[in-house]
């Protein structure tokens, strides 16, 4: 009998409902009962979607990030939060999360936060020092197990495994991480004791790092870990997932635990291998539901090929999603307002767990079992191959015509330079914004009365020019060198251009966490794509008309785009980038002939997208590149070209960046403490820079004292000349309170700095 289960659910709730009592719980409107009670709703909820499985899933629950989680699980939090002044956990917990809980808890510098592998999920980063100790602290999740083992549920639990915990962090001295993993295994080896008292059976322990590129040392600490690990009373079903295993494939074979799971979805090629390596004594989970994008599982097709494994191997067969399913939306079954056709394409968190129970049934009872539901599948699947919605001739033949020239700028940067500085006469250390300035609550009451039909659209486009012109003053009064619009109108900076191109859908309710409470709702690339009408030039040039100061044509670019956005499957991701370059560079030109000097095209998702393997870096690149030079470059030289990168380290890609040729080039220094300047002290790079010295993702309002402090850093690297000041990303998600009096330290800091390059000239 194949057997079934699940290695990580959606947290926030198919209705955001943990996003809302988070952010209840920040404002202090609700108390730490309140919130703990939601939590607890939605821990329910998801072991009730799961009940049909055989095994189902505690501890990837989480009211912020389950990495965040193992360091407080593993008691190593950095020092600045370890004397908390009787500060609650609960509270210490956000503090180190966010910066600071509710508006009572002093602030802090928050941890660092960067990308979970090649996903758009945001983890907080663990920090280490040499002399980093660590001490078991697991009542949460005991307490877990017992909440869902009382519901009479068969659990398994899930924890970061300690080699993958060591790898996602940093050191914060001149220590070696892997140095600390002596310390670390007692406490792993406790946990397993205290799992076992606790009735636990099997324990999933997740090593991703095995799809990436190890040195010799990793490897050598991964088989260190599981040795030491392998006498402990709990069965560890060890998983693996984003990738192949490839050069690690004997070592995951190899490591003395129960059971290995692989992600069979992006790389069915390696599971015969596997299967032939793998000890007749282990079990072997095969990840056979993507967990990563929504399109329907083609079951008859997966069953042609499990069906064979399943009788070489029996009962050592575990059928599980590829990853957690923390990626997707909830459920399909609010989406009401999905074209039909569409609809019966996609499958949510929910709907991949059905498709899982089918497989199993099939397996282990005969397809006769559920030939109704393979019979629906099928049509499904066949109906979407032959859909005249998908394939367009014309956007393909478009693409053919790509030339080389229409990646490059007419002239180099240096020629531009001199024009941009003449057309736009900017004063030395240029201030300006990200983008996108607070989304009130009246902004978004008054768009989705726009979108029910409750006003008109002349209500609506007078309502957002109030709020352009609201952001324009506001600018205007703190002294902004280069002004935006605000981007009252736009929901989300993927979405909202997704919902102006043909060859998108888009849910009402698909959201998907992206840190915290914020959540994205990914739009779907479902066919050929092309720009009907213009998506930004009249709400650009209204705000243009505000002023005498350059206002920036703000833009998501195409790899951020498909970055973003549930993609299909049926063509390589990278046709579909330059289909998406295609109708953005229409954009690009229509905001220029409108008059627009500056157009910043956010690629905030470019690294992102790296494959896990370095091998496979370039060939990534030379297509993302190729995209966004595409869509940026067919302007002419006074036109002066931003593109934003935020919380990405991509130290070991700037020649590639460098290559996008982009005028001036925003990033984050604020939260990793300017870390990502470092890059510049060896790689001479050639164009302008605004290095984020006011860190948005937290409500910490910046003083002028630690702006100062970031920008000289930065001078130490790059010449004034070419540097900007600006936050490191964009302010929708802060209010007003907050807003303006950062924008105001940071164009005092700038003021700063300006007298006194001038006082040191006139020296």
């Amino acid at each position: 009998m194949a057997t079934t289960h699940n290695l990580g659910f959606p947290r926030i709730g198919a209705k955001r409902q943990l996003k809302f009592a988070l952010e209840a719980y920040w404002r202090g409107d609700i108390d730490p009962s309140d919130l703990l009670e939601a939590a607890e709703q939605r821990r329910r909820e998801n072991l009730q979607f799961q009940r049909h499985l055989d095994w189902q899933t505690v501890g990837d629950f989480s009211l912020y990030d389950h990495v965040l989680d193992s360091s407080f699980l593993l008691g190593n939090l950095p020092p600045r939060f370890r004397r908390n002044d009787g500060i609650p956990p609960l509270d210490n917990y956000f503090r180190v999360a966010r910066g600071r809980s509710t508006d009572e808890t002093p602030p802090a510098v928050a941890g660092e936060m960067t990308k979970w592998f090649d996903t758009n999920y945001h983890y907080i980063v663990p920090e280490f020092l040499r002399d980093t100790q660590f001490r078991l602290h697991p009542d949460a999740l005991l307490s877990r197990i017992a909440e869902a083992s009382e519901h009479g549920h068969q659990v398994k639990p899930v924890i970061l495994g300690p080699v993958t915990y060591l790898w996602l962090g940093k050191s914060k001295d001149d220590g070696d991480r892997l140095d600390l993993l002596d310390r670390l295994l007692p406490v792993y080896r406790a946990l397993l004791t205290r799992l076992a008292e606790a009735g636990v059976t099997w324990l999933q322990i997740d090593e991703p790092i095995l799809v990436t590129e190890l040195p010799p040392a990793w490897q050598h600490a991964l088989r260190m870990t599981y040795y030491q690990l392998q006498a402990g009373p709990v069965k560890l079903l060890l998983t693996t997932y984003f990738g192949r295993l490839r050069e690690n494939l004997q070592l995951a074979c190899e490591l003395p635990v129960a059971g290995l799971h692989i992600d069979a979805c992006r790389h069915r090629d390696e599971v015969n291998q596997v299967i032939d390596w793998l000890p007749t004594h282990k079990i072997l989970s095969l990840g056979v539901i993507d967990g990563r994008n929504i399109w329907k599982s083609d079951l008859n097709g997966l069953l042609d090929w499990l069906e064979p494994i399943h009788r070489r191997l029996d009962e050592r067969l575990w059928l599980a999603p590829s990853c957690s399913l923390l990626h997707l939306p909830v459920d399909l079954e609010s989406e009401n307002e999905l074209k039909a056709e569409i609809g019966a394409w996609l499958s949510f968190a929910r709907q991949k767990l059905i498709e899982l129970q089918v497989l199993a049934t099939a397996l282990n009872q005969g397809r006769e079992a559920v030939a109704q539901a393979l019979t629906d599948n099928a049509e499904s699947i066949s109906a979407r191959q032959q859909s005249q919605r998908v394939h367009r001739s014309a956007i393909h033949e478009r693409l053919a015509g790509i030339t080389r020239s229409m990646a490059q700028r007419q002239s180099p940067y240096a020629s531009r330079r001199q024009r941009q500085r003449e057309s736009l006469r900017l004063p030395l250390l240029p201030t300006t914004t990200i983008g996108s300035f607070p989304q009130t609550t009246e902004i978004r009451q008054c768009r989705r009365d726009y979108r029910n039909g409750k006003i008109t659209q002349d209500a609506y486009s007078s309502a957002m020019q109030q709020e352009i012109a609201y952001c324009i003053r506001q600018q205007e009064t703190i002294g902004l060198d280069v002004l935006v619009h605000g981007e009252p109108e736009r929901n989300d900076m993927v979405e909202y251009f997704g919902e102006q191109l043909d060859g998108f859908a888009f849910t009402r309710h698909g959201w998907v966490q992206s840190y915290g409470s914020r959540c994205v709702k990914p739009p779907i690339i479902y066919g050929d794509i092309e720009r009907p009408n213009s998506i930004t030039v009249d709400w650009t040039g209204y705000a243009q008309s505000l002023t005498e100061k350059p206002v920036k044509g703000m833009l998501t670019g195409p790899v951020t785009m498909l970055n973003w956005s549930f993609v299909r499957d049926d063509q390589p991701r990278a046709n579909t980038c330059l289909q998406l370059a295609l109708a953005l560079r229409d954009e690009v030109l229509e905001l220029e002939q409108a008059g627009i000097r500056i157009i910043q095209i956010d690629e905030a998702a470019l690294r992102e997208g790296l494959p896990l393997r370095r091998s496979e870096w370039q060939t990534y690149l030379d297509w993302a590149v190729q995209a966004f030079s595409i869509t940026a470059n067919g302007v002419q030289d006074p036109t002066q070209i931003h593109t934003h990168m935020c919380y990405s380290e991509f130290n070991d890609i700037i020649e590639a960046i460098a290559s996008m040729d982009a005028d001036v080039i925003t990033i984050e220094t604020s939260r990793s403490d300017a870390e990502l300047l470092d890059v510049f002290e060896a790689f001479d790079y050639p164009n302008e820079i605004g290095p984020g010295v006011y860190d948005i993702h937290t409500p910490n309002i910046p003083d002028t004292q630690d702006i100062l402090k970031l920008m000289r850093q930065a001078m130490k690297r790059i010449p004034p000349e070419r540097l900007w000041i600006n936050p490191d990303c964009g302010l929708k998600t802060r209010q007003w309170r907050e807003v303006i009096p950062a924008l105001e330290n940071m164009q005092q800091a700038a003021r700063i700095l300006r007298e006194k390059i001038l006082q040191s000239t006139l020296a």
